[in-house]
């Protein structure tokens, strides 16, 4: 399981090069990514696919958006969204575990990864920029709602799918992932 995370942070970076570019933070596929990450793994792999990305980008490789690395990345405006992937997969985790890996109960966790990679996004850019909060909403959560959610429900479907096809040909194991 400790390569299909390593595979997972791949695709992680994968999809982080999926942008559409905007003022001052990009929207990318990363969250998507991790929402599937976590769907189809998770919380101990899934969570350990998005750590493994945030350290190989922290320590340079380029698998953040924009083919770019390093601390710089992380200390810089789109850092909080970055920092804020890893508690989003542990309470994504944590709630699928506890309910069901169902469409439905995926769907919310992976809302809720929305909300909290937000949250961490907005409130960094408010002290990195210097914002107002109002400013810091706008520029730092408003542009992402339609599309994250959008994100997560195509991340909670398509993982939901992943995870029960790959259960049933014994590719996972409820030994080796939860539920």
């Amino acid at each position: 399981m400790w390569i299909v995370s390593a595979l997972f942070a791949a695709v992680i970076a994968i999809f982080a090069q999926l942008t559409i570019p905007l003022p001052l933070i990009p929207i990318t596929g990363q969250t998507f990514a991790i929402g599937l990450a976590v769907t189809i793994l998770g919380l101990r792999y899934g969570s350990l696919s998005v750590l493994l990305y945030i350290l190989l980008g922290a320590i340079g490789i380029p698998v953040f958006s924009g083919m770019s690395g390093g601390l710089g990345i992380i200390t810089g405006p789109t850092g909080g969204y970055i920092i804020g992937f890893l508690p989003a997969a542990l309470v994504m985790g944590i709630y699928l575990e506890k309910t069901r890996f169902t469409s439905s109960h995926a769907i919310i966790a992976n809302i809720i990864g929305m909300c909290i990679t937000l949250l961490f996004g907005a409130i960094w850019l408010k002290y990195f920029a210097n914002l107002s909060w109002p400013a810091a909403f706008t520029s730092g959560i408003a542009p992402f709602l339609i599309v994250g959610v959008l994100k997560a429900i195509a991340a909670a479907l398509a993982g939901v799918v992943v995870r029960q096809r790959l259960l049933s040909a014994k590719l996972l194991t409820t030994k080796t992932v939860s539920h």
